[in-house]
């Protein structure tokens, strides 16, 4: 199994939306970028992936599991690009913020503070550990 993160604005696609999709889930589509969908690309039914909310809050609140790999994105008119489909798992209890991953030394080196712009990316074991223990205590 792998672990990884997906961005999305929640006034486009929010979490809550991804819990109500239900067992079907959604295709996680719209990706432009090569790297994120490479990213896509290598991702395997049952890999889970937290789902962070980006610009309004920058926080990741909840995590989604793959249940379909990679296939011909719908909304690309050209058909380069892939679309997976997510079903969401599970909310942290306390979402953890853009912030408090930046001040954590052990997961500073995350795509996500060196790659800020990257929508789709992958995170190590340890990594995924770290976040999920930080998302299921309050340690503010």
């Amino acid at each position: 199994m792998q672990y990884w993160l997906m961005k999305s604005e929640p006034n486009v696609w929010s979490i809550d939306q991804q819990m109500k999709a239900g067992k079907k889930g959604v295709a996680w589509d719209g990706v432009r970028n090569y790297q994120a969908a490479n990213n896509l690309k290598a991702m395997k039914a049952g890999d889970l992936c937290f789902f962070y909310h980006s610009n309004i809050g920058k926080e990741i609140v909840g995590i989604v599991k793959i249940i379909k790999e990679a296939f011909v994105d719908k909304t690309d008119k050209k058909k380069r690009f892939v679309a997976v489909q997510v079903r969401f798992q599970e909310y942290l209890k306390y979402p953890v913020s853009l912030e408090k991953i930046k001040k954590t030394k052990t997961i500073s080196h995350l795509p996500l503070i060196k790659q800020s712009r990257l929508s789709v990316m992958p995170v190590d074991l340890k990594s995924w550990k770290i976040i999920y223990k930080m998302g299921k205590i309050n340690s503010n």
